[in-house]
């Protein structure tokens, strides 16, 4: 059996995530005492007590899920799980699945998210840009759509067929909402996000976002990672650096990246995060795959236990 790792990206956060595994692994409140001492203020006490607005804050939320996800890969691994054979993480989660590959630093990745999350933040004034989830249409529709729009609009998150979120200008994004309800979609929905994440208007971020990354060592990972941006493995440093700085400003190819797992070998994929999110989209993207998520005791023993 071949086993897939996946990392989930921002909205998987919620006051109290992982509470339960606090008390019976140590590992948790290890690793959020040394992020706390990089950022500079109680991680810990925020994911525990919230509020959930702060918790919310993209240069928080950033953080705090890959503290967790990481400290949760290696609770899986301490307890003797199968060592996954590949990786992928969805949008922020790229960073936690080469964090726990051996690619970076955990503090260097703690702090870079951290200042990725600002970046994000005031990358556009509040009120100008925004996302909305499109379900039900044809992937290639909604893309033909966002092409017809006078203004930014583009697919942020290809999560799985007929499930498409996109990024934009709030005008454009409006219109783009409105024609793809007339053609049929299901569903078109404004998310409450605190940016337009993962297009065009993200680009004076992603420059920034270079200068970050070159300034962190990075290295090989010891676990072959998909990269959002084209869902391709990574290859070399320097490949990593690149994908990241494109990812801000590109779209999460995500339902690819699956189906590269999955082509590679994989036939269970463990969500190595708070959270379900990414095991659902795994039953819309592939029905064949099993999925786990191990983000509370009952379910990390039932992992565990079923993937020996």
């Amino acid at each position: 059996m071949e086993v897939g790792f996946v990392f989930p990206g921002q909205g998987a956060q919620q006051v109290g995530m992982l509470d339960e595994l606090r008390f019976a692994e140590p590992i948790l409140d290890d690793r959020l005492a040394v992020a706390s001492e990089v950022l500079g203020f109680d991680l810990g006490d925020v994911i525990r007590n919230g509020p959930e607005e702060r918790l919310s804050q993209t240069s928080i939320t950033q953080p705090a899920l890959l503290s967790t996800s990481v400290a949760l890969y290696e609770i899986w691994i301490a307890r003797g799980g199968v060592a996954p054979a590949i990786m992928a993480g969805h949008s922020l989660g790229e960073y936690s699945a080469f964090t726990a590959a051996g690619s970076l630093d955990f503090s260097d990745a703690v702090k870079l998210v951290h200042e990725r999350g600002k970046l994000m933040e005031s990358a556009v004034p509040r009120g100008e840009g925004a996302m909305a989830a499109i379900l039900g249409l044809d992937d290639e529709l909604v893309l033909s759509i966002c092409r017809e729009i006078n203004g930014i609009v583009s697919p942020a998150n290809m999560n799985a067929p007929g499930q498409v979120v996109i990024s934009g200008e709030s005008s454009a994004i409006d219109e783009a909402t409105a024609k793809c309800s007339e053609s049929g979609a299901r569903r078109s929905v404004r998310l409450n996000v605190s940016g337009p994440f993962h297009c065009d208007l993200m680009a004076p971020a992603a420059e920034e976002l270079k200068n970050l990354l070159d300034e962190v060592e990075i290295k090989m990972p010891n676990v072959p990672v998909i990269h959002n941006v084209d869902a391709s493995l990574a290859v070399d440093p320097s490949g990593v650096r690149n994908c990241l700085v494109r990812q801000l400003s590109a779209p999460v190819r995500w339902s690819e990246c699956v189906s590269a797992m999955l082509s590679a070998g994989a036939t269970t994929i463990v969500e190595c995060g708070p959270g379900k999110v990414l095991s659902g989209l795994l039953r819309r993207i592939d029905r064949t795959a099993r999925a786990f998520s191990i983000g509370g005791v009952d379910e990390l023993s039932n992992a565990l236990g079923e993937t020996e």
